[in-house]
């Protein structure tokens, strides 16, 4: 199949899978081209089956802000008549799902009809896409969508229970490939981050306020005090500079790293011995995942989509949110014997097997193939 697939290019989660998504179909011989106004962050290279198209957005006095939708409708138009791309897999509702509605309707014209998948990631319907000034829209935008897609059940939910929703949710899990954490780093450069004696407890994410980054150093500030430990922050975000000042008000700034944007996370997370996810809303947990699959055990919340990725008193531990003290003495029971260290670390790595994208992609393509099958069927 030729593929076109729309993404923000940026490290945020859903970004980060359609990235993986298109160069595992790829591999599979699909052709894929990804749209969207930058590089995703995850391409590093592209190649005879990976292509990239740029979203060129002119700017023009008259618009105070730029017309992105339009711009990235029309490229689509562009591309799929260029190089006769057969389908669109749309991610995250605002505004792809909608400017993907619009590419359709311009093809139609021209007597082209294609598929549009459209797959629902988090923010883009519980916070963003349930805002009054969207909400029509993005309703607009999935129910005219041929085949849509959520990344947990608990999404799945959320999407049914905030919006007027009239077509089926396929759940297709977020996916990890097994084979890239499979020990690469064998010197881990461990003493790089930590002393021999120290425990490493990390964190990663966009630092905004529904990360809960206070918790993160509350948590971290209670282990420390019983296991000596360091605590590296991956990641940048408007919660970046409160977090830099409860470190230093509690005294921490010996044991806090912060690190900034990454692209080598799997390599932090090899020398890893917990992982905390303190978040008040996660429709799936792609970070706690990440942690695993490097076996990495995970202290998270039981909010959203993160009892069905993290599994209570086998990969980690789930919690109530905002329960800094259990939080804090579940990483104290898992840090401080080595053989219960290293049960978890091993239940981790093959909780993360189950989320393999092999088990995953194929999934998504048999919503390829239904989606076509029922395009052909109207024209």
């Amino acid at each position: 199949m030729k593929i076109a697939i729309v993404c923000y290019p940026t490290f945020g989660g859903s970004g980060v899978v359609a990235t993986e998504l298109g160069l595992a179909l790829s591999k599979r011989g699909h052709e894929i081209h990804f749209i969207t106004y930058k590089q995703p962050v995850r391409l590093e290279q592209l190649t005879g089956n990976v292509h990239f198209h740029e979203v060129h957005v002119p700017e023009y006095p008259l618009f105070h802000f730029q017309p992105y939708e339009l711009a990235l409708s029309s490229k689509l138009v562009d591309m799929v008549k260029l190089y006769k791309i057969e389908l669109l897999h749309v991610h995250y509702a605002i505004p792809h799902a909608y400017a993907g509605y619009m590419a359709k309707k311009m093809l139609e014209e021209d007597g082209i009809f294609i598929p549009m998948v459209t797959t629902l990631h988090g923010t883009d319907i519980t916070l963003v896409g349930n805002h009054p000034f969207y909400k029509p829209a993005v309703t607009f935008s999935i129910n005219k969508s041929d085949v849509v897609t959520s990344v947990s059940e608990s999404l799945k939910q959320d999407t049914l229970n905030l919006f007027q929703i009239t077509k089926d949710i396929n759940v297709v899990p977020n996916f990890i490939d097994v084979t890239k954490s499979t020990k690469k780093y064998i010197d881990c450069q461990r003493s790089l981050m930590a002393n021999e004696d120290e425990k490493i407890i990390t964190h990663v994410s966009n630092f905004r306020p529904v990360k809960r980054i206070m918790d993160v150093i509350h948590i971290f500030n209670k282990i420390q005090n019983q296991i000596k430990s360091k605590l590296i922050m991956v990641g940048e975000g408007p919660e970046k500079e409160k977090a830099e000042d409860l470190v230093k008000e509690l005294g921490l700034q010996n044991r806090v790293v912060f690190l900034g944007e990454s692209n080598e996370i799997d390599k932090i997370l090899c020398f890893s011995d917990l992982f905390l996810l303190p978040s008040e809303k996660e429709s799936f947990g792609l970070a706690a995942l990440e942690a695993m699959v490097n076996g990495v055990p995970v202290i998270s919340t039981n909010s959203g989509g993160l009892p069905e990725v993290n599994s209570h008193g086998f990969s980690g531990y789930l919690c109530e949110i905002g329960n800094v003290e259990e939080m804090a003495n579940f990483g104290i029971s898992i840090l401080e014997d080595e053989d219960n260290l290293e049960k978890f670390k091993l239940n981790a790595w093959k909780q993360a097997k189950k989320f393999d994208i092999n088990k995953i992609v194929p999934l998504y393509e048999d919503l390829y193939t239904k989606a076509l099958s029922e395009i052909e069927k109207t024209v």
